[in-house]
């Protein structure tokens, strides 16, 4: 949105040699929240890394060139080993981000936070007091989360929301937009529902199209509001690439004479970088190819290296997803956007179709007319 607004000219950098690292640290939490992917709960979890696993992990990340890790859980603030993680990234050079449910964030652990190092700590935020006491089970949960926010920003650390956008909470987005720039939050990132964990039984509450394209464009303005303000917070979009393609047909309408730049920017990035770009580390230290997928190993840290088994090329779903183009059947396959979205999410379309891993995704909110558009020829 910078880049259109102020005109910036594109210099495509060199892309990792390693990806990004999600990371479970823990499987338990305080919560028991309607869509979590990773089903935890507040009970300890057996076969969790060790501290000195978790350090041989950073160690062999740092070597293969990882530009960052992300901690989450679970609820990553219930390992009593979480700061000493922390810090260990952060004295290896790694950008480190911390994902929490924010209710154990008080003044004091805030300021561990601070003094830790960690980069940037995600907040998530499910609706207006109500609804997010009820998707987290925990009333009071919405008062604690942004007692978290409150602390983190005092303590000087860089902070945001993360909202999960669902049929039942998407008419309460404004209010949680307004919420970020009355309390002067670093950034929102709003999560499309993905059919996982706990996620995966509430499907049916997944935003419908219309609504997504709603909320993706309420988004866009005030991304555009913010910019045209001079403000330097942040807005990013995940689990649904065709938010690339949308976001190019909206300045289409804005900056028409910035449409090659912008599509240049989108085709770089590159789209759905599940197995690419993106890896996941469970609590008991087996590789996925993201956060989505735990019901598909990729080999154990405990017993390989992650570079090791990372840089394996036998798993056939991982040299699909490395492929280009991806081999996608259905509208995926027919898409004209599909270098900029690259498939988008694979989890969904394999639970809707019973089993493959390249159907269409049914989570894609483009009308047919939209998909074999000339706009995004290359």
């Amino acid at each position: 949105m910078r880049a259109l607004v102020h005109e910036e000219t594109f210099k495509p950098r060199p892309k990792p040699s390693a990806p990004v690292v999600i990371w479970n640290l823990i499987r338990r939490c305080n919560l028991t929240c309607r869509h979590c992917y990773s089903i935890s709960a507040d009970i300890d979890f057996p076969g969790e890394l060790t501290t000195a696993q978790v350090f041989d992990t950073l160690e062999d990340l740092k070597q293969m060139g990882a530009p960052a890790v992300i901690l989450s859980g679970g609820e990553p603030l219930l390992r009593k080993d979480i700061f000493l993680i922390g810090a260990y990234a952060k004295s290896l050079g790694l950008y480190v981000g911390l994902s929490s449910n924010g209710t154990l964030m008080n003044r004091d652990t805030a300021a561990a936070i601070s003094d830790t190092g960690f980069d940037y700590v995600g907040v998530s935020i499910d609706g207006t007091e109500a609804t997010h006491d009820e998707f987290r089970q925990m009333p009071g949960g919405f008062k604690a989360a942004l007692a978290g926010v409150a602390h983190c920003k005092a303590a000087g650390v860089k902070v945001g929301l993360r909202f999960t956008l669902t049929e039942n909470n998407a008419g309460q987005l404004p209010a949680m937009l307004d919420l970020m720039r009355e309390r002067d939050i670093d950034k929102f990132y709003l999560s499309h529902l993905n059919y996982a964990g706990r996620g995966l039984r509430h499907r049916k509450r997944d935003a419908f199209h219309q609504t997504t394209r709603d909320a993706m464009l309420l988004l866009f303005e005030r991304a555009h509001e913010d910019v045209l303000a001079g403000k330097s917070n942040e807005y990013a979009t995940g689990n649904n690439d065709a938010d690339g393609p949308f976001l190019l047909q909206w300045a289409a309408q804005r900056y028409p004479h910035r449409l090659q730049e912008l599509q240049a920017r989108l085709a770089h990035w590159g789209g759905n970088a599940s197995g690419v770009g993106i890896a996941n580390i469970d609590n008991t230290g087996e590789v996925h190819p993201d956060t989505f997928w735990w019901n598909h190993n990729l080999g154990n840290v405990k017993e390989r290296p992650f570079s090791t088994i990372w840089r394996d090329t036998e798993d056939a779903f991982m040299q699909g997803l490395r492929a280009q183009p991806r081999p996608l059947h259905g509208r995926c396959g027919d898409c004209a956007a599909r270098h900029i979205c690259n498939g988008n999410t694979r989890v969904r379309a394999f639970t809707q179709s019973g089993g493959d891993f390249w159907a269409e995704d049914p989570g894609c909110y483009l009308t047919e007319a939209e998909i074999h558009s000339s706009a995004y020829a290359h």
